[in-house]
């Protein structure tokens, strides 16, 4: 598995965590795209894209093909639809947030976020957030619990007062406390949406040990992408067949005689199951998987940078969540418009006017949601004044 400090994990050796991995549109985030528990299948799958994907060199700040990043980590635990960038947690840019009055371990409360603002313009942030405060019987802080997502994973560092105190002093770091979620998240909250899912991440997840897909189980496809199911037989029942449903309907069987992997491409969208069959004849733990389908379309040639023009899409066997606007000249230039019914319904979106700042190349992404996770589409339009 690729390792975003340069190489690849070590095979063997036990972490805590997930990986971290801006993957962007290319691949997906822990938490918003995928559930834990398809994370988890993944990476008892030896032929997942964990493995078989590398996005280092591809995707800035990338390595695995699933990851997380510091705001995507922290903007999950504050319960925000999609990831939020780690400048939105620092000074003059959101509602609802304002800097800690006495920058100190004394001052700290849980949920508060220690922003490491960007060197340069175009260099990256840091945002940790504060989960634990531990306090003696006199009532002064003790200890604090700081997590945070950092190459390689996510990690948990306990804090005594005065470390805190030398770590809130470094790199001009700030402490920030979210007075109004509301007013903070604005209408990026996860309350109308399937992700992210807090309790489905918390349950224990029971791995297929005889069958997995390269994406490792309970999550969405593009149609015509490929799907890779993988026949491991770890404990050794013997395989005859792997039978593929869709809609509680047989799509296909296809005898097999030992472990393996199996390609087939979907062109029909729907919800799909996979088990395999063993030698006595009994079924295994099924896969769930989707076949969805994305189409955005934006307007021929430029576009212009005062908004008004028209982004048209359409979903099958999902639902479109978010015009996701990521202006590349811009580093405060991540905008998540969040439909409507309205919109849902007409397939169109017309792009706001003062919205964006600086002309450039501007990424669209189309963010449809399915139970199982969700699917990004993007397309790229030069920007003009």
């Amino acid at each position: 598995m690729p390792n975003r400090k340069g190489g690849f994990f070590e095979a063997g050796k036990e972490l805590t965590g997930v990986p971290y991995s801006s993957v962007r549109s290319e691949g997906r985030y822990i938490g918003f795209d995928i559930g834990l528990r398809t994370f988890l299948a993944a990476v008892e799958n030896p032929h997942s894209v964990l493995y078989t994907e590398n996005l280092t060199g591809k995707v800035s700040n990338a390595a695995a093909y699933y990851g997380s990043v510091c705001s995507a980590y922290t903007s999950y635990a504050l319960g925000c639809g999609i990831w939020e960038v780690s400048r939105r947690y620092g000074p003059q840019v959101s509602d609802g947030i304002q800097r800690v009055e006495a920058q100190s371990a004394e001052a700290a409360q849980v949920g508060d976020v220690i922003y490491t603002p960007h060197a340069t313009e175009t260099s990256g942030s840091h945002v940790e957030i504060v989960t634990a405060v531990t306090k003696d019987a006199q009532g002064h802080v003790v200890s604090l619990r700081v997590d945070e997502s950092r190459p390689p994973t996510t990690q948990t560092t306990e804090r005594s007062a005065v470390n805190f105190n030398a770590h809130l002093a470094s790199r001009d770091k700030q402490l920030f406390r979210i007075t109004d979620r509301d007013a903070w998240r604005g209408t990026n909250r996860a309350e109308p949406l399937l992700f992210p899912n807090h309790e489905a991440d918390a349950a224990p997840a029971m791995i297929n040990r005889t069958l997995l897909l390269d994406l490792g189980d309970w999550v969405p496809y593009q149609k015509g992408q490929p799907v890779k199911f993988n026949v491991m037989d770890r404990d050794q029942r013997g395989v005859k067949s792997l039978v593929i449903r869709r809609d509680e309907q047989t799509v296909e069987e296809i005898a097999i005689n030992g472990p393996g992997v199996h390609e087939r491409s979907f062109d029909t969208c729907g919800d799909y199951m996979a088990h395999v069959v063993h030698a006595d004849g009994s079924m295994s733990q099924a896969c769930e998987f989707a076949v969805c389908d994305l189409k955005l379309k934006l307007p021929e040639g430029e576009v212009t940078m005062n908004g008004g023009w028209e982004a048209r899409f359409r979903a099958e066997n999902m639902k479109p969540i978010v015009i996701y606007l990521w202006n590349t000249a811009d580093s405060y230039g991540r905008h998540p418009i969040f439909l409507t019914e309205e919109q849902r319904r007409s397939g169109a979106i017309t792009i706001p006017t003062g919205l964006l700042k600086k002309p450039g190349t501007l990424q669209v992404w189309l963010i449809g949601e399915h139970k199982l996770g969700r699917l990004k589409l993007r397309k790229d339009v030069p920007m003009i004044q």
